[in-house]
């Protein structure tokens, strides 16, 4: 009964006339941003923070209308995933996987519209756990110490091979190249440089947006030139846009799993949205096995990260305010909102200022419902983003990629750095070595190397420490049995297959 009156509360606030106007604002301006190569949540939450400022709002409005923002950046963030196979952000980089080439079969309407409402089951779910088991759930995040951080990172490793590639040494030699890259800076706890070259510009290591847009963006540009437009989604004729409920019917379960999956995932302070959307893909790609046809444009690869980076973002929202402990980068940033608004997160919130928690939850529960209404009629204006010439669209994304870099570091070293990557990912491509790897292994190589040093700083350089408890014991197994696996598996599916030839 608590809950319901609670709810009340919040939906009385919610349901202003302006607090909806700003709920609608940040879901459209989200959305926008999402779409937008290099940007991503955190970025679009605090470029507009100073509009909160600017128009004077109270802790509620602010924190309602940032929120807004940060799901409907996650929303966003799979439209160019899809059409372009440049991830809007972090997260959405797993939706690229089967959402590009989906488009390249002419059915990217489809898979727009699936990653819609994969990502408001997604959202929504986690909302409802956010209001349900937020005090709860937060205890869980106690148990994972450094070991079993390291561990965690460890499995996302050695399940790489069987997600990327058929070629797992091929898939390690990228995850390497990745640790490598993200190993590039002043080490933290010595201060030494490691890998510069004796370059200045590289003392502050190398920013993951620039390796993602390079990788991603400037190198489809290179197989564009080089092939004329075949094999690009790029002027595919599309099928009729239309609701696939076929598929959506198809993928209700995985979109639970995955929903349940990003939803732990996000409450596990530092994992973030997209270890959320890892996991989940994973998961799925598993319990499909080789059948599943991951990897070739399936349903459920698109709507197994949409639905699991979309509740990682709503439970990285748990250990924020009942913990004052950022879940993820965007969390952090509205962790210092809300210290700037003198409100101090925890677990006295919920009772303090119930309004402000209350609020937020039921604005997110609109905020939702908004997006899925606002985002899936619009798949019919996205989709022509691949009718317009190629001529006009590659020199305008390459420039969007340009400016997009530009602006967060105003260093021209990053510009050549980008171009740099992207000549390494066309020639990696040409090869048919995996890129995925890579940008993963930027993404997590930092988190797990500190994961590394803080278990061996605690246990004296121990190493069975990383052996301690058994939610490590497990994820090492785990990680193991991903790297092993998949090698046996290939050679029993492929057994029939010769017989019948």
């Amino acid at each position: 009964m608590d809950i319901l009156a609670n709810l009340a509360l919040g939906f009385s606030v919610a349901l202003s006339p302006f607090t909806l106007f700003l709920a609608v604002c940040g879901c459209f301006l989200g959305t926008i941003i999402g779409a937008l190569p290099g940007l991503g949540p955190s970025n679009g939450v605090a470029i507009l923070i100073p509009i909160t400022f600017t128009l004077g709002l109270d802790a509620t409005s602010a924190l309602v209308l940032m929120t807004a923002v940060y799901y409907g950046a996650m929303y966003g963030g799979r439209i160019s995933s899809i059409l372009l196979n440049i991830p809007g952000d972090e997260p959405a980089l797993m939706t690229t996987l089967d959402g590009y080439p989906m488009a390249k079969q002419g059915r990217a309407g489809d898979a727009l519209v699936l990653s819609g409402v994969a990502s408001f089951v997604g959202a929504l779910l986690a909302t409802v756990g956010l209001m349900l088991l937020a005090p709860t759930l937060a205890r869980v995040a106690f148990f994972f110490g450094p070991a079993e951080y390291f561990a965690l990172y460890l499995l996302a490793f050695c399940t790489l091979g069987g997600m990327a590639s058929n070629n797992q040494a091929k898939a390690a030699l990228a995850a390497c190249m990745g640790l490598g890259i993200a190993m590039i800076g002043v080490d933290s706890s010595s201060g030494l440089p490691r890998l510069t070259g004796g370059n200045l510009h590289l003392f502050d290591g190398i920013d993951f947006l620039v390796a993602i847009v390079g990788l991603f963006a400037i190198a489809e540009v290179f197989f564009f030139i080089e092939s004329h437009g075949k094999g690009s989604s790029i002027g595919v004729k599309l099928d009729k846009v239309r609701i696939p409920w076929k598929d959506i019917m198809s993928t209700k379960w995985t979109m639970l799993r995955a929903s349940g999956v990003g939803f732990v995932a996000g409450i596990l302070p530092g994992a973030g949205a997209s270890l959320g959307s890892f996991l989940a893909y994973m998961s799925e790609k598993s319990i499909a096995g080789e059948k599943g046809g991951f990897g070739t444009g399936v349903p459920k690869g698109v709507a197994a990260p949409e639905a699991g980076n979309n509740s990682a973002a709503g439970g990285a929202l748990v250990p924020m305010l009942t913990l004052g402990v950022p879940g993820s980068g965007t969390t952090a940033v509205l962790l210092a909102l809300l210290m700037t608004l003198n409100i101090t997160p925890g677990p006295t919130l919920f009772t303090e200022r119930a309004d402000v928690v209350w609020g937020l939850i039921a604005s997110l529960l609109i905020a939702n419902f908004v997006l899925l209404l606002m985002n899936v009629p619009m798949v019919k204006i996205f989709v022509k983003i691949l009718s317009v010439p190629a001529w006009v669209l590659l020199p305008g994304v390459t420039m969007i990629s340009f400016v997009g870099i530009y602006s967060l570091s105003g260093s021209y070293f990053d510009l050549l750095l980008m171009v740099g990557f992207g000549v390494l990912g066309y020639v990696l491509r040409k090869l048919d070595v995996p890129t995925v790897p890579i940008i993963l292994g930027i993404l997590l190589g930092g988190k797990m190397e500190d994961a590394l040093r803080r278990a061996m700083t605690l246990s004296d350089g121990d190493p069975t420490y990383l052996f301690s408890s058994p939610i490590a014991i497990g994820l090492w197994v785990a990680a193991i049995a991903g790297f092993v696996a998949p090698m046996f598996l290939r050679n029993i599916l492929k057994k029939p297959q010769a017989v019948t030839d």
